[in-house]
């Protein structure tokens, strides 16, 4: 004779622990989701904190703002003397594929053999071996405006300088010597490390 009451008792202590692990599974997956998606949230935070970069090499050209690409500040000279320095950047990045243009480019660079580039303002043409340029691609060759006009007047404010990088401003205009025209840069400013490519 089968106890009917037993066998009630097996199949509603089934039923519960199946109710039971229903409940632990479901409640595992929403921790797990959970879980998922706060690390996807912080890993994604901390990513974008480490893309963030405190460096720049920016400048308004005739009312455009730009961002430079591969901007990069190089220096040399003896005795830990800065006696040289160039500063530059592209307007865009450099083409993947052999035979396009280059993206437009500006640059300065300063020179001060046996002397030291320090902190301090720097201008042309008062500096005589101080020159800005901003060079132009085309399928006809470069057009270069530079700082070799006597009345044209480019100013570098040094903030600081180290072997860990530069930092400043700058502002000024520079001419193509054949047509006249004339780039005024505005706003610049940057904040270059030694030897690295920066890119925005």
């Amino acid at each position: 004779m089968i106890d009917t009451n037993v066998d009630g008792f097996k199949v509603m202590k089934s039923f519960s622990l199946k109710n039971k692990t229903a409940r632990f599974v479901k409640q595992l997956f929403y921790v797990s989701i959970l879980t998922v998606l706060f690390s996807a949230c912080s890993s994604s935070d901390s990513e974008s904190n480490n893309n963030e970069s405190d460096y720049y090499f920016k400048a308004t050209l005739d009312g455009r703002k730009i961002n430079f690409y591969n901007a990069n500040f190089q220096a040399s000279g003896n005795d830990n003397r800065f006696e040289y320095i160039i500063l530059g950047g592209s307007e865009a990045p450099y083409p993947k594929t052999a035979g396009e243009q280059l993206p437009p480019s500006l640059d300065f660079e300063i020179w001060k053999i046996g002397g030291n580039i320090t902190a301090g303002t720097y201008s042309t043409p008062a500096e005589l071996e101080m020159v800005a340029r901003y060079a132009v691609q085309t399928a006809n060759g470069t057009i270069l405006y530079s700082t070799r006009a006597a009345d044209d007047v480019f100013i570098v404010k040094i903030e600081s300088i180290s072997k860990n990088g530069i930092k400043g401003t700058f502002s000024g205009k520079v001419r193509n010597l054949e047509s006249g025209v004339a780039v005024e840069v505005t706003d610049g400013s940057f904040n270059l490390p030694d030897s690295d490519i920066i890119n925005p």
